[in-house]
């Protein structure tokens, strides 16, 4: 069949644009298809943005959920570059006076210089130990000890490290002594001499059961470098001395093996960074607490506020919000004003709603806060604050705690659920969609190959028609 290249040109008649036109009513039902679409797209998108709502939320009663939040305590000292100190426990709370002595610090032997850090020395097996020396002197020039005791630290197993011919230089001696984890860093120094080399071997820990004691079974090269017991023989030179941390806390002497020092003050951790006499006060962390109840009512608000947003309806270009009259945000801020607003269980003198601490729904339904009523219940009653939003393992009560579960229940369900049935009607649009564009295309393809067929046609019967009338015109013109 012949066909035409350019539809109309046959018929002279403008089937292009009818063809057009017919396109686009037939794909009427799939712009509303496109439109009921995105209208859930828009539905998930939001149903997003409250998840994403939800979450600071929990993150805020979270926090205020766990009791240990309430019951950290601040140091802070009268002179800087002294300590510093944390506690987990109110009842470290107070004013003290510390006197640093000592700082707490690991022992430091060196080697004699060496030529050549590459070149062999000698095998053998090195077996270090640590312990406390006690009694003699300590010569400062030499750096050995003299008349002195060595007490093995029991609860530290001596380290053996063998030394071959694969590893007998004073760099393979030193990769031997890191690599075998004995409780002692090794490292070698440049002192510029012509034996410039020394290998440094400090302690991994502070305290004075931390002194080492290394005894070398092989040549006598090895021996003369490592050999070192504080009570007999010594070739190393001592350049720190292991030492506890010693302190005074109101009048009483503490010693630790590290500058780490727990307990001192009940509850407190000190942290010892040099020596000299500070004040120390522990105060309740009543401001972290007041910013954390602060971020809680920030975070409810701005859930408010979010929802807002999404339910809104604006009457003046009748567009609604993605989540107008949706049930599921509905129902889960009714479910959170009302965990809210229900009373905590407690004792006659215990503190049960939120009013009491000056956080109070407003007409908006937002929350809000009384500063200084605020202030006055935390530094008047911690614990009560604290029982509020917490309690221990295995209860349920507190408004921190309670939001917390209550969050991780909708999320995980209801709005779970909504969010998957958008997800799944979205995908079966898409189904629809893709199903209705092919019966759009063939039903397309139809009209055109009609349109085709029309313009053959009338080409055609031009074409008959104008043979016909040149005949007629010959015929009169021979006839005359």
């Amino acid at each position: 069949m012949a066909t035409i290249s350019s539809l109309g040109v046959g018929s002279n008649l403008n089937l292009a644009d009818l063809l057009t036109q017919l396109e686009t009513a037939e794909k009427q039902p799939m712009v509303a298809l496109q439109a009921k679409a995105k209208s859930y797209t828009s539905k998930l998108s939001a149903y997003g943005t409250i998840q994403s709502a939800l979450s600071t939320l929990q993150a805020a009663a979270k926090k205020l959920g766990d009791p240990t939040f309430f019951q950290s305590v601040t140091g802070t000292p009268t002179v800087s570059g002294i300590l510093s100190a944390t506690a987990t426990d109110t009842s470290a709370a107070g004013n003290y006076t510390i006197d640093v002595s000592q700082i707490a610090q690991s022992q430091t032997l060196v080697s004699a210089g060496q030529a050549d850090a590459k070149a062999a020395i000698g095998t053998g097996k090195i077996t270090i130990d640590f312990g406390a020396i006690t009694g003699g002197t300590l010569d400062p020039a030499s750096g050995q000890y003299s008349g002195a005791t060595f007490t093995a630290d029991a609860s530290r197993p001596a380290k053996s490290i063998t030394i071959d011919s694969t590893n007998n230089t004073l760099e393979g001696i030193r990769n031997a002594i890191n690599g075998a984890n004995a409780g002692v860093t090794a490292s070698i120094v440049n002192d510029g001499s012509g034996t410039p080399n020394r290998l440094v071997l400090t302690s991994t820990q502070t305290g004075e059961k931390s002194s080492m004691r290394i005894a070398v079974d092989g040549d006598a090269a090895l021996q003369g470098l490592l050999n070192n017991d504080p009570a007999g023989a010594q070739s190393l030179k001592q350049t720190s001395a292991a030492q506890n941390a010693k302190l005074n806390v109101n009048g009483i002497d503490v010693t630790s093996p590290t500058n780490t020092v727990k307990e001192a003050i009940q509850g407190a951790t000190l942290t010892l960074v040099g020596t000299g006499k500070t004040g120390l006060s522990m105060k309740e962390n009543t401001a972290g607490v007041k910013t954390a109840i602060n971020d809680f009512v920030k975070a409810y608000n701005s859930l408010q506020s979010t929802a807002k947003t999404l339910t809104a309806y604006d009457a003046d270009t009748k567009t609604a919000a993605a989540l107008v009259g949706d049930s599921t945000l509905r129902n889960l801020q009714t479910r959170i004003r009302q965990a809210l607003v229900a009373p905590q269980s407690g004792g006659t003198n215990d503190m049960k709603v939120l009013t009491e601490i000056g956080v109070s729904f407003q007409k908006d339904g937002t929350l809000a806060v009384d500063s200084d009523k605020l202030d006055k219940a935390l530094a008047n009653n911690l614990k009560g604050v604290a029982n509020l939003f917490s309690s221990a393992t295995g209860s349920t009560a507190g408004y921190g705690k309670q939001i917390d579960a209550l969050v991780d229940d909708v999320t995980k369900g209801a709005l779970k659920v909504a969010s998957d049935g958008v997800t799944a009607t979205i995908k079966e649009l898409d189904t629809q969609y893709d199903a209705m564009q092919l019966r759009v295309d063939a039903t397309v393809d139809r009209y055109r190959k009609q349109f085709n067929q029309l313009d053959v046609l009338i080409n055609n019967l031009n074409n008959t028609k104008n043979y016909l009338t040149q005949q007629f015109d010959a015929m009169s013109k021979q006839s005359k």
